[in-house]
């Protein structure tokens, strides 16, 4: 968990180091970037949210509990999905900014 926390909070500040940068050009990109970022990390934080709820739900062992794990866990997994298609998104804006950048620069 602690590994975990490492990385959201090292990707915080990174995506606020940046959103300074580069304001020519590509600045709404950074700020697309930035945003999207940041409904990754909402993302993350809701699931987290979630596991502590699934783990107190299932430790309580009152059926009740148990049953509602059902929907919750059906939630996580949603959200991991959207958050794999987020990051796959991420990742070709990523690409088509860094193409876009260097084509600029070659000219």
């Amino acid at each position: 968990m602690d590994h975990h926390h490492h990385h959201q909070s090292a990707i915080r500040s990174s995506s606020k180091r940046k959103s300074g940068e580069g304001k020519e050009e590509g600045g709404e990109a950074w700020q697309s970037f930035d945003n999207n970022l940041q409904q990754v990390q909402s993302v993350l934080d809701r699931n987290r949210v979630l596991i502590q709820q699934v783990n107190e739900n299932h430790q309580s062992m009152v059926s009740d509990n148990m049953v509602k794990n059902v929907a919750l866990i059906q939630e996580i997994n949603g959200n991991i999905s959207k958050v794999v298609s987020m990051y796959s998104d991420l990742n070709s804006n990523f690409s088509t900014m860094f193409h876009d950048r260097s084509n600029h620069n070659n000219k």
